[in-house]
């Protein structure tokens, strides 16, 4: 893509993240045709956003590395995209349904890096990808669905706005997960009390830390290596709940804790 389409193509897909109406599908000639194009794009909608009061990128959310979020986006491979420090929230969370276009909630696992994952010579994956892991936690990712028809906009599209994220609810940190059996930690999700989904660790690629190892070499094929102290959410094990009035929503996974959100 050409720099002025860039341009043009990040202006679009920031508006309805400034106050804007619902996004409506851009033209074909602005749209990437490769998820390579796509990040690009995801950069400069990340300095427009940040401009506008922001804030810095503190973290990163993966979407697409389960059965269920794959089938429900007619998706089939993971994706990625960054958080906002303005838009994080921890254990519990007080918001308004018209801070968004049409807000939904999922149930995720969370990882808080303890050191860089910069290229070593060998792609990263479950087993070497640990050691920089300092903790994990319950999350939940706030996803705006911020578009007229999302259906109709292509995957780079979607990946180009951060694959809808609107920011995410951080759990307590527990450090000692290396303990924990990640591919059978249950995950619930409930509104209003009642349960709504449920999932486990291994639903996430086969075992959470594959998702970490995904994000880490792509961020090396992209020249970004992921830096210590950033978060990065693993994906949802729950499929997406858009809530269309007043709530209360807690997720839970064995060993790591709840998290809560209400929305007004």
């Amino acid at each position: 893509m050409k720099p002025d389409t860039i341009s043009l193509l990040a202006d679009h897909l920031a508006q309805a993240r400034l106050g804007g109406d619902p996004t409506l599908l851009p033209p074909e000639k602005l749209q990437p045709g490769t998820m390579a194009e796509a990040y690009k794009v995801q950069d400069a909608i990340h300095e427009r956003l940040t401009a506008k009061g922001y804030g810095p990128l503190v973290g990163h959310k993966i979407g697409c590395t389960t059965i269920v979020m794959q089938e429900y986006l007619s998706i089939d491979h993971p994706c990625s995209g960054e958080v906002f420090e303005s838009t994080v929230y921890h254990k519990n969370a007080d918001l308004k349904l018209s801070d968004f276009h049409r807000i939904g909630v999922e149930c995720e696992i969370a990882a808080r890096l303890s050191s860089d994952l910069r290229p070593t010579g060998t792609p990263y994956n479950r087993e070497n990808i640990g050691d920089a892991v300092g903790a994990l936690m319950a999350g939940i990712e706030l996803v705006d669905d911020r578009y007229d028809n999302y259906p109709s906009f292509p995957a780079p599209t979607l990946v180009a706005d951060d694959f809808f994220n609107a920011g995410v609810v951080l759990g307590k940190e527990n450090k000692a997960w290396k303990t924990l059996d990640l591919q059978n930690l249950k995950g619930v999700m409930l509104i209003g009390g009642e349960e709504v989904g449920r999932g486990k660790g291994s639903d996430i690629l086969g075992h959470p830390m594959e998702a970490l190892a995904w994000l880490a070499n792509q961020s090396i094929s992209q020249e970004k290596p992921l830096q210590a102290g950033t978060f990065i959410m693993l994906g949802s094990v729950v499929k997406t709940v858009h809530l269309e009035k007043p709530a209360e929503v807690t997720i839970r996974f064995d060993e790591l804790g709840e998290v809560s959100v209400k929305f007004a």
